[in-house]
């Protein structure tokens, strides 16, 4: 994937830029240095990199108002970012854009318990989110890995979940309204404090459209009564087939755990290598947690553990006490640093009926040995959500190609049984030339008029979700 490079039309525009921005921006806000762009020039998908032509920190909306008013009059592309953790290319430089970045815009602006929600500015942490209402017995439920760093505009951008969206649901579940600036600068409300607005689903269609809309700089979001208590049971087997049955049996069986979580072999060895969690030698291993009254809980778990011992578990332990469940959760938590640790990786997101997970775990094996390239999978197997780690070296010719060709048939595959092409990293530049296998010529072409009409100039976060041979006839510039 080749990304464009500096121009000399984009270097003769850059000082007249950065003096216009400087007219509603303090000094500190702009980045121009090229050395200094470089810290914008990837995302979490790190294989791709381009510096932006320049980047700004806006701290209100009517600041970022004021900078998309000026690009759109210059016709100059401008790439949204929360916290630069996209694992999809989803802010992904383009060298002749400016980079939006939210990450000054951090405040908690509202906090109203009676109606259960918090107004916030869009560039702060999803972990400090809850942070901001755990000492009044509250939380943000949508807790993606990263939520240490990630931004709440990240989040909305791509409808993201989390080991608890089983039972919470994802972003679009727990998102209430939005402050919204469209790429000419004007300002729109969509939503607010109550649990539906009438007349058309436009939360609906921001949540998740990847910045390709508008620049979300506020949000209204759901918060929740912390449960009286959790307890997850760590469950393992001998292989990851039947650990796919069993995720299949516990759903079918009518009870809603708060989160069930997968592990195979590769991953379950790095984690405790890095993590030292405790986790037992096997090829597959659950962590399903469920919550409420210490009855409730037990009552749960009873049943789960009954249907684990259907399927021969090799390993099956419940955690007795907070350290004991902390532990377990340590070495889930800590999955995608351990396996940084061994080799370079890229991190998918495919979505499939949890019905079919025995079916797609074979298949990803069978072409794990075809392409030669080892395949680590953790994922939140209680509502399809796969997370295959394809382990390749950066720097062996070619092993980055045969990554990415081997990503493309695992995605595939998930489309095949029922699923999507993604549950919560988005589409990006990793999965744009594969919605044409998701979706009709006719299903994009309605999803690009919708596009239209946000952003007519297609100037917002160019060169993702939609394949560029359908999009080259509407770009502008």
């Amino acid at each position: 994937m080749e990304m464009p490079t500096p121009d000399a039309t984009v270097l003769s525009q850059k000082a007249q830029l950065v003096a216009e921005l400087s007219g509603v921006l303090a000094a500190d806000a702009i980045i121009s240095d090229l050395a200094e762009t470089r810290a914008y020039e990837c995302d979490a998908l790190t294989a791709y990199r381009c510096p932006p032509m320049l980047a700004v920190l806006p701290e209100t909306t009517q600041q970022v108002a004021e900078v998309l008013k000026i690009c759109h009059a210059r016709n100059v592309p401008v790439v949204p970012r929360g916290a630069g953790t996209s694992l999809a290319g989803g802010a992904l430089p383009t060298a002749d854009c400016v980079i939006l970045g939210v990450a000054r815009m951090n405040d908690v602006l509202e906090t109203d318990y009676d109606n259960r929600i918090i107004r916030v500015q869009t560039g702060r942490t999803n972990l400090s989110v809850t942070g901001a209402v755990e000492d009044d017995g509250f939380f943000y439920a949508p807790d993606p890995s990263s939520q240490l760093a990630c931004a709440i505009a990240g989040n909305i951008a791509m409808n993201s979940g989390g080991a608890h969206c089983l039972k919470y649901g994802v972003t679009t579940n727990n998102l209430l309204g939005v402050t919204m600036v469209l790429m000419d600068g004007s300002i729109v409300e969509i939503g607010g404090a109550h649990l539906d607005a009438g007349g058309l689903d436009m939360l609906g269609v921001i949540c998740g459209s990847e910045g390709q809309l508008g620049v979300v700089t506020e949000a209204t979001l759901r918060i929740l009564h912390k449960p009286e208590g959790a307890r997850p049971v760590l469950i393992g087997f001998d292989s990851n087939e039947v650990a796919g049955a069993c995720v299949s049996d516990i759903i079918k069986s009518g009870i809603l755990p708060v989160a069930i979580e997968f592990m195979d072999r590769p991953c379950i060895r790095a984690c405790e290598a890095f993590a030292k969690a405790g986790y037992p030698d096997c090829e597959a291993l659950l962590i399903v947690e469920v919550e409420g009254s210490p009855a409730e809980i037990d009552a749960q778990l009873t049943k789960i553990i009954k249907i684990a011992e259907r399927h021969s578990p090799v390993a099956l332990r419940e955690a007795k006490d907070a350290d004991q469940a902390g532990r377990i959760w340590l070495g889930r938590k800590s999955a995608f640093g351990a396996m940084g640790q061994i080799n370079d990786y890229m991190c998918l997101d495919g979505t499939i009926p949890v019905s079919t997970l025995p079916e797609v775990l074979r298949r990803i094996g069978e072409l794990s040995r075809e392409f030669g390239l080892d395949v680590a999978n953790v994922f939140h197997a209680g509502d399809g959500n796969m997370h295959p780690l394809i382990l390749f070296d950066a720097n062996q010719d070619g092993q980055l190609e045969a990554c990415e060709a081997l990503g493309a048939e695992i995605l595939k595959l998930c489309v095949e049984v029922g699923g999507c092409l993604t549950g919560e990293h988005g589409v990006g530049v990793e999965k744009r030339d594969l919605m044409l296998h998701q979706y009709t010529a006719e299903d994009l072409e309605a999803q690009l008029r919708v596009k239209d009409v946000f952003d007519p100039k297609w100037l917002l976060n160019p060169a993702k979700v939609f394949p560029l041979s359908v999009t080259a006839a509407r770009r502008s510039i």
